[in-house]
């Protein structure tokens, strides 16, 4: 006997709440864009649709602003015969979208690609290609304020660890009752920062914000009160920091003029890919950076120089690490405007080491709370910029 197709159930509509100013923003240039294709269309010519080249080669570092912005490259898809699948696919992705925003709901960036199984040829054969789409349509609209976010899209990512003097403000999302969060009531776990931010606020009286690379120095910290006696509050990033952990940083810094302490490794990569990222931003996300960095963070980590002060044990630095420090001083214009990172990472490679934040512990474990941090908090005019 066949077995029956099965053919899921009409789903009620749900009661949504006001729509808010960029979920209005958002819809309208969703339909914008979709009113353009269709006029194009009726009068037989090619609909196209204009990108801003997302890298570093259209990417300049603003000293004033303080991060990459974007420059005036785009990138224009036209429909053609070739073209016709990515095209409807971005179409679609937009359509998926509008329905997200109008039913105040959400969709995980591997849900958008399962749900593209639905769109018979237009359907996405692997995630990666669901990805570029949504990040095409962020960078379409980026010129007026719309993130990923927006677009009802989120990230399967962790979100940061905090610690510390903080209180969240987030809401109860059926009711709309306000919550209080209270980050030093977390006895040894501690607060995820969400997949999205921004309709969170904060309270806090601490006097600066330190971003940790490892969740294991993060723990130390944390587990010690560290925030209790320096007045402060942590934030662990696992690594690279999440968009979220970003905005996140950005929005408490902006809000309470928090100055922002980056504690990292000291190699190649903890450098451009961790901490730069925090504070300019990427060329791949060129058209957001001015939502996503701290352009006042310093670099309170573990430099060069720490290695020889502190005399820490070292790793020898690995092919890759030498061709990204080379990278950073040749092509990136971050490192390229201060003169006292083109001298740290010269330095790193005179020597050809790298050192880790857990290389304190060579003093004693809580010598980096008793000792390092300290120390290097009576100095912070002399942070790496």
């Amino acid at each position: 006997m066949a077995s029956k197709k099965f053919t899921p159930k009409p789903r009620p509509k749900k009661a949504r709440s006001a729509l808010s100013h960029l979920d209005k923003v958002t819809l309208r240039e969703i339909e914008r864009c979709a009113q353009h294709v269709h006029e194009k269309i009726q009068k037989q010519d090619k609909p196209e649709l204009k990108f801003p080249d997302r890298s570093l080669k259209n990417a300049r570092y603003d000293r004033k602003d303080g991060y990459f912005v974007m420059g005036r490259s785009r990138v224009e898809r036209t429909l053609t015969v070739n073209t016709v699948k990515s095209f409807a696919q971005t179409l679609k992705m937009m359509a998926l979208s509008k329905q997200l925003v109008d039913e105040d709901d959400f969709a995980t960036k591997r849900e958008a690609y399962y749900v593209s199984k639905n769109w018979e040829e237009a359907k996405f054969d692997e995630q990666p290609e669901s990805d570029a789409a949504m990040d095409d349509i962020e960078a379409l609209f980026s010129l007026e304020g719309v993130m990923r976010e927006h677009l009802r899209f989120k990230a399967d990512e962790h979100g940061g660890k905090v610690a510390g003097q903080l209180v969240v403000l987030d809401r109860d999302r059926d009711s709309g009752r306000a919550l209080r969060i209270d980050c030093t009531g977390f006895g040894s776990g501690a607060y995820s920062i969400p997949s999205s931010v921004e309709h969170l606020g904060f309270e806090t009286k601490a006097k600066f914000v330190l971003v940790i690379e490892t969740i294991g120095m993060f723990e130390r910290l944390s587990q010690h009160n560290y925030w209790k006696t320096a007045n402060c509050i942590l934030i662990g990033t696992a690594g690279v920091p999440t968009r979220a952990t970003r905005r996140f940083v950005r929005k408490l810094s902006d809000d309470h003029r928090l100055p922002v302490y980056a504690f990292n490794d000291c190699d190649p990569y903890a450098f451009s890919n961790i901490y730069r990222t925090l504070k300019v931003g990427s060329g791949n996300a060129v058209h957001l950076n001015q939502f996503f960095c701290v352009p006042h963070a310093r670099f309170l980590g573990v430099s060069p120089q720490d290695v020889v002060d502190y005399d820490l044990p070292t790793h020898d630095l690995k092919d890759v690490d030498i061709k990204r420090a080379q990278d950073m001083l040749k092509n990136d214009p971050f490192f390229q405007a201060h003169r006292e990172w083109q001298k740290a990472i010269e330095m790193m490679l005179k020597s050809g080491k790298r050192a880790e934040q857990q290389a304190l512990a060579k003093h004693g474990l809580n010598f980096v709370i008793e000792e390092y941090l300290p120390q290097k908090l009576a100095q912070a005019s002399r942070f790496l910029p």
